[in-house]
């Protein structure tokens, strides 16, 4: 069974050493010291390492079960979800006002890591039900949010999204699911929902759906759309659940991967719906929702290639295959241990480079939604909303890749079951998917992102990267080389790939939209470049400090090398693909394919 060890030092290393929480000016930021992260993440390891880890093939050889109307999840997991309750990790960052700690997003993202790690199909019932109670807590009215969010902040009740419909997918406008009018203020709800995450389980007392609706008489498209609250069980008056609302669940879905989450199908007839902000407003009170869940899915596509690169680390320094080329590693055996190989080293850097600079860019971007909330830091806003597609897109994407390249480690026994490593390739898989296709995030990059606010956040990303160069320039001879030189290489890729979409977007669209892809991911080497460079720093000053552990220092600037060095580089070829234009993209007529 694979295992997994919780990263508290990388992520105490980013948190304090790198960010300096403690001394940042947000609300909140000076009680995170490093004894209290410590204790905190140190706490959290246990729940993830001990209980959440060890059911992670439990639920995926089990998944979830309909039986008479209810789903059934597998075994252990309410003992673990009444657990993660009982520690209150639901309610860490939620409104102190509804039962919450009021702690950071930031340490919030951190344990986060931990148990989507450990068991990413588990930790997307709380997840889901956080996105939930942001939502609400956003645009509910005073009785809704009273009603709703202290059971939701325990979990006592559960939340979900439904977004989705048989006939559209990206496409919103296309819904047909239906909101009818009440005399009493209510609505009739009537439709069909698919692939709802966390839709129905035997873990909570209630389950908050949030539904997306169309009130008949509204504007068409996307423009009529609202949101409604749809609880599994109507309140009563006591605030306990009542009568079963007009919902039920059609079936499960039979998934590639994730499959200890029951996904299922939501059969809406004429449910009791509660309007949630304003009518035909509804997409803007789901993005709240959506925003948070993009940048929880990046955290889920890097904490997979996490996990399994622990697991094949151990498996390169316990398989016995082959002997060095350069001498005898091992002459006691066969053979030489797998990790001894340079392929082999190749491959495991790729992924620990990746893993480490993707946590170290979320966990920055973590302290910007912060600031932003806390401070009304309208650049901080900015600047989180244009790199959330980059955020979900880039990480998910290299997140599979890392896990897929862990599972070639183990040669054919990756591709057996009983070494689990196919679980984490096919849990990471959906992350490329949901909450938006990552085609879909690439467009709106390209399409509205770099544009927003007559493009002043792109601009403000390339001078945080021009600063961050010039303040350090200079200093350190060898960090200009290894570090700086590339992070400015790629940055001027970076800019002369907006430069080609303003020049020939405007022409031709298609020029821009071809590109996006690429440009996501160029824009994505960029900041995980640019979170290396900071890494490094801030490792060369400890060593040069004297003193902690000069080994893990050491590492970490090693490790970066090799991402500015093998990785980076990669902005080029997606600067060419770019310039290519739309034509070769386009050339084929669509009976041709």
């Amino acid at each position: 069974m694979p295992s997994y060890t919780a990263p508290t030092q990388d992520q105490m290393f980013i948190l304090d050493d790198v960010l300096k929480i403690s001394t940042q000016d947000i609300p909140g930021y000076e009680d995170l010291d490093r004894e209290t992260l410590d204790a905190i993440l140190g706490e959290a390891a246990k729940l993830a390492e001990n209980v959440l880890a060890p059911l992670n093939q439990v639920g995926d050889t089990e998944g979830c079960v309909l039986e008479n109307g209810v789903v059934r999840t597998p075994k252990g997991f309410l003992e673990a979800f009444d657990q993660m309750r009982e520690g209150g990790w639901t309610a860490l960052d939620c409104d102190p006002e509804y039962g919450g700690q009021g702690l950071p997003y930031v340490l919030a993202t951190a344990v986060g890591e931990q148990f989507s790690a450990a068991n990413m199909a588990f930790n997307m019932y709380p997840g889901l039900t956080h996105g939930a109670y942001s939502a609400i807590h956003a645009h509910g009215s005073d009785e809704q949010k009273a009603m709703y969010l202290p059971k939701m902040v325990t979990c006592e009740w559960t939340g979900t999204m439904n977004l989705t419909e048989p006939h559209c997918g990206t496409d919103l406008g296309l819904m047909r699911t239906k909101a009818v009018p009440q005399d009493d203020g209510s609505y009739k709800v009537t439709g069909q929902k698919i692939f709802i995450s966390a839709g129905d389980h035997d873990m909570s007392q209630n389950v908050i759906h949030l539904v997306l609706a169309k009130i008949p008489g509204g504007p068409e498209g996307i423009k009529g759309v609202s949101l409604f609250i749809v609880p599994k069980f109507i309140v009563d008056a006591d605030g306990n659940p009542g009568a079963r609302n007009g919902v039920s669940v059609g079936k499960i879905e039979e998934k590639m991967g994730i499959h200890g989450n029951s996904t299922c199908v939501m059969d809406y007839d004429e449910a009791t719906g509660y309007l949630l902000g304003d009518e035909h407003k509804g997409m803007r009170a789901m993005f709240t929702m959506m925003n948070e869940a993009r940048v929880g899915v990046g955290l889920q596509g890097y904490a997979q290639a996490e996990v399994a690169y622990q697991n094949a680390v151990e498996y390169a320094k316990d398989r016995l295959q082959g002997r060095d080329v350069t001498g005898v590693k091992n002459p006691d055996g066969p053979a030489d241990p797998l990790i001894v190989h340079p392929d082999i080293r190749r491959n495991l850097m790729d992924q620990k480079s990746f893993v480490e600079a993707a946590r170290a860019f979320v966990f920055w971007g973590a302290s910007m939604i912060d600031r932003a909330h806390k401070t009304d830091d309208a650049a901080a806003d900015g600047l989180i909303s244009l790199l959330t597609p980059i955020v979900k897109g880039f990480l998910t994407d290299k997140g599979f890749e890392m896990a897929t390249a862990a599972q070639q480690v183990y040669g054919g026994h990756g591709y057996i079951e009983e070494w689990g490593m196919s679980q984490f390739a096919r849990d990471a898989r959906i992350a490329m998917i949901y909450e938006g296709a990552n085609g879909v995030q690439a467009l709106d990059l390209v399409g509205r992102k770099l544009a927003q606010d007559g493009g002043k956040h792109v601009m403000a990303f390339f001078d945080m990267v021009k600063s961050f160069a010039s303040e350090h320039k200079g200093q350190d001879e060898d960090f200009d080389k290894h570090f700086l030189d590339p992070l400015k290489a790629a940055s001027k890729d970076l800019q002369a790939a907006g430069m080609y979409f303003m020049q020939n977007g405007m022409k031709n669209p298609n020029n821009a939209l071809s590109g996006s892809y690429d440009f996501m991911h160029l824009f994505g080497h960029v900041c995980l470049g640019l979170m290396w460079s900071k890494m490094a720093w801030t490792a060369k000053a400890k060593l040069a400090a004297g003193g902690g552990d000069a080994d893990f220092y050491a590492t970490k600037i090693a490790t970066g090398r090799y991402y500015m060095a093998r990785q980076l580089p990669m902005t080029g070829t997606h600067l060419k693909r770019i310039e290519s234009g739309a034509e070769t993209v386009m050339a084929l007529e669509a009976d041709a394919f």
